[in-house]
């Protein structure tokens, strides 16, 4: 692997150093953690512009918290370690965490981070699309101060996100999830190393008379340059009873919630199609995670 114009690499053992240092260098700077997504960005030549790699490994950011407010996710937290945290193994709630989790290979579950999966922006990402689904948000720490984002409306397009310039992603945090909340993801791909043709991730969370409180589907995948909440399909669930009638109606709906992309491993109609097939089961396996 060559970056072309690469100059320096750092590894600061600071944030206020991390910080001083992408001011330093500006554009040019790059944030690395687990790096493994630097060769598929290279290879596109999309790293002709970088002059510095900064490593934040050192900056004592891989933590996994339960608090009374929910989970936090520090930003360096490899993915393997998160898919061994209890509460991703064994509570509904968190069911689309594990499934996503289960997609990438060993190599990267080992070094690949919380945070990197995040800061990359690119819609293929499959971990993403879960932590969206449970209402996640982005804690960023930049010259200004600490600040927190919401997932949804992070993702501004293709590599491209609303961290300002000069701040880094500190944390994740999922709020915690009220009583009879279930999840799922499912994804569509050609091999075990494969980014996602279409993924589906859902959230649910029904009342004492088994209605459907509160649904989230997002989008992921061929879906164009970021994740999609999918509104109609949402709108469809809200109130209802969670079965198959229930489950169909979104199905049905969700095709009016995206724009597919067409390329060489699928049609925009077939992604259309497959996003409601994909839909209905990821939200069947969410309800049966509650018994």
């Amino acid at each position: 692997m060559t970056l072309p114009n690469l100059q320096d690499y750092h590894r600061p053992a600071t944030a206020e150093e991390t910080i001083a240092l992408m001011q330093q260098h500006g554009d040019g700077a790059m944030l690395v953690a687990g790096g493994t997504f630097v060769h598929g960005l290279e290879v596109r030549g999309l790293l002709e512009g970088v002059t510095a790699l900064i490593d934040i490994g050192r900056l004592g950011l891989a933590s996994i918290r339960r608090e009374p407010g929910g989970i936090l996710l520090g930003a360096t937290t490899t993915l393997a370690d998160l898919a061994a945290a209890d509460f991703v193994r064994g509570e509904p709630a968190f069911g689309a965490v594990r499934d996503a989790l289960t997609y990438p290979p060993p190599q990267i579950r080992n070094v690949g981070t919380v945070g990197g999966c995040v800061a990359a922006a690119a819609p293929l990402y499959d971990l993403p699309a879960a932590l969206l689904a449970l209402d996640g948000r982005v804690q960023a720490l930049g010259a200004k101060g600490a600040r927190e984002l919401p997932l949804d409306g992070f993702f501004r397009g293709l590599f491209e996100s609303a961290l300002a310039p000069g701040e880094l992603i500190t944390a994740i945090a999922i709020p915690a999830p009220p009583a009879r909340t279930t999840s799922a993801f499912l994804k569509l791909e050609t091999n075990a190393n494969d980014l996602a043709i279409l993924s589906v991730a859902v959230r649910l969370t029904l009342d004492a008379r088994g209605a459907i409180g509160t649904a989230r589907v997002v989008l992921g995948g061929g879906v164009g340059e970021a994740y999609v909440r999918a509104a109609a399909a949402e709108a469809a669930l809200a109130g209802r009873k969670a079965d198959a009638q229930a489950f169909a109606a979104a199905a049905e709906a969700v095709a009016g919630d995206f724009e597919p992309v067409a390329d060489h491993r699928g049609s925009a109609a077939y992604r259309r199609h497959i996003a409601g097939v994909y839909l209905r089961r990821a939200l069947t396996t969410a309800r049966e995670r509650l018994g």
